[in-house]
């Protein structure tokens, strides 16, 4: 166990938690709603440090895995960093002191008082937009759909580089006009920004629902281009032309890519090879 960061204690042995959104008030001897937060006599501690899901290490281990690997940036990933944050804040402090960079892939629901005590040890946060509707975020996910715009804004005011994905869930969120709404709201904060649009596959607990047509996807990316965004990718759908980085001045093809693999990258400098176009990003 370690003591948690980001709780205030309160009258009776309760804390309150100001890591994400959802703001527990957690009684002495209870959990939050993560499950991994517990109050111990008014000292509210991470149940999760250090436990990774391949196997148990130390934020030093971490970072010397990594330079031993030749890697040049550590993600926080496949579980909520908010989940661990305690564990992520201290290797992505150690990391940026070795000369590493740090990437989040987040929901987006962490506190403004997280993201800005994570913000100057981010380089990058990928933050799931799941939605565009206040039922999906209550229904589906069990929150609330402001935050996480709040948390986009807030990322980008900080001076981390910002992606968003959505994932296409037939039925769910997959609506001509929120499509639209998503990705006029994704231009607001940038037109720069990425958004990528991925393919839903029926599992776990959503089995209902069939799988995304790529047509879906095609018709999204064009939405995204056509409100202003440069870059708009589609995923979950292996060698189709959306996973590509097209020069938004030339339309050349500056990355090309297939699933997780660089097939080409065109790059001179950050800039199109074609037409010497600045290509917005920042390395990792």
């Amino acid at each position: 166990m370690k003591e948690a960061m980001l709780y205030d204690a309160e009258a009776d042995a309760t804390v309150h938690c100001n890591l994400c959104n959802h703001g527990c008030r957690i009684s002495e001897g209870k959990r939050g709603i993560c499950r991994v937060r517990e109050n111990r006599e008014g000292v509210l501690y991470s149940l999760v440090y250090s436990k990774i899901i391949g196997q148990n290490r130390t934020p030093e281990q971490i970072v010397e895995r990594a330079k031993a690997a030749g890697c040049k940036t550590i993600a926080y990933t496949y579980t909520e960093p908010t989940i661990f944050y305690e564990f992520a804040y201290d290797t992505a402090v150690l990391a940026h002191r070795e000369g590493l960079k740090n990437v989040f892939v987040s929901n987006g629901y962490m506190s403004a008082d997280a993201a800005r005590e994570i913000a100057p040890h981010l380089d990058a946060i990928n933050i799931d937009l799941k939605a565009f509707t206040k039922k999906f975020y209550k229904e589906i996910c069990g929150a609330r759909l402001a935050p996480v715009l709040e948390t986009i804004q807030r990322m980008k005011t900080l001076a981390v580089w910002v992606e968003v994905t959505t994932l296409i869930i037939p039925g769910l969120n997959d609506g001509e006009m929120e499509r639209q709404e998503m990705a006029r709201f994704v231009k607001s904060v940038g037109c720069e920004v990425p958004w990528h649009v991925t393919a839903f596959y029926p599992t776990y607990k959503l089995t209902d629902r069939p799988s995304t047509p790529a047509a879906t996807l095609h018709r999204a990316r064009e939405i995204g281009l056509a409100e202003g965004l440069r870059y708009v990718y589609e995923g979950n759908v292996p060698a189709e032309a959306g996973e590509n980085t097209y020069c938004y001045g030339c339309g050349a093809v500056v990355i090309e890519r297939s699933g997780l693999s660089f097939i080409h990258n065109r790059l001179q400098d950050g800039k199109c090879s074609q037409c010497g176009r600045p290509i917005d990003g920042v390395g990792l």
